[in-house]
């Protein structure tokens, strides 16, 4: 029995660990998890080379970039992170790209019907965003209810994730009636509804830019980086619309 036991720990020591076992790490927003694994799953069976994508919020990851966390692209859901690592000289120069666009919606718990206009739906209730003042999410949420002269009246009412898909998580739960989040992770929760789409003219445009970062040793980042610019029929599967 102990042999058996010391065997496995054996073999258990020579697995690789999940950041060891990738040829690149792709820190990716939160929005973009699911068709960012897909298109990796894709990379993948194509070539044989494999991509860890890390996802959270692009101002988490923008920051860890910052104080020298090991990763090989950074894919933001805002230019405005994309825009302080390439000040601070931590892009790959020449790498930068826009790969995709989304839309902003209300998202609610259960089946609604569609609203044709905000009015006071959003009063007395409690609302979800990511992060106000450094999630793009939540940015772009701040900026359409101010569009709508509403977020004076409703700041007390929203309640702040560190994520987009934190706040989704609140509505498909029931904690939070409301949320405000990408088009993209509200349809692919079958828990919530669209009640309402921002118009594009409600906040600033809503891009994905990618690169290649600065410090990365990958051989294979840039050819991942152009997979990705490619990947224009995955993206558009997954409800993004082209940058």
């Amino acid at each position: 029995m102990r042999g058996l036991f010391m065997c496995l720990l054996g073999l258990l020591a020579a697995l690789p660990r999940a950041g060891q076992s990738a040829d690149l790490s792709v820190f990716a927003a939160a929005s973009l998890k699911t068709v960012l694994e897909e298109v990796a799953a894709d990379w993948f069976a194509e070539t044989g080379h494999t991509a860890l994508v890390v996802p959270a919020g692009s101002a988490a990851l923008a920051r860890q970039i910052q104080s020298g966390a090991p990763a090989d692209i950074f894919v933001s859901a805002n230019l405005d992170w994309m825009d302080v690592l390439e000040a601070d000289g931590l892009l790959q120069p020449g790498s930068r790209r826009d790969l995709a666009g989304n839309r902003l919606v209300v998202a609610a718990h259960g089946d609604v019907e569609p609203w044709s206009a905000l009015g006071d739906r959003l009063a007395d209730t409690r609302i979800a965003t990511a992060l106000v003042d450094a999630v793009p999410a939540g940015i772009y949420a701040r900026a359409a209810l101010q569009h709508y002269g509403l977020w004076a009246s409703l700041e007390r009412q929203v309640v702040q994730t560190d994520n987009v898909r934190a706040a989704l998580a609140l509505v498909a739960l029931g904690e939070a009636p409301l949320g405000i989040v990408y088009a993209t992770d509200a349809e692919a929760e079958p828990r919530v509804s669209i009640a309402y789409a921002f118009p594009d003219t409600a906040h600033p445009r809503i891009v994905y830019p990618a690169a290649v970062l600065a410090d990365s040793e990958a051989p294979q980042a840039v050819a991942f980086l152009e997979y990705l610019g490619a990947a224009r029929a995955t993206f558009a599967r997954h409800g993004f619309t082209a940058p």
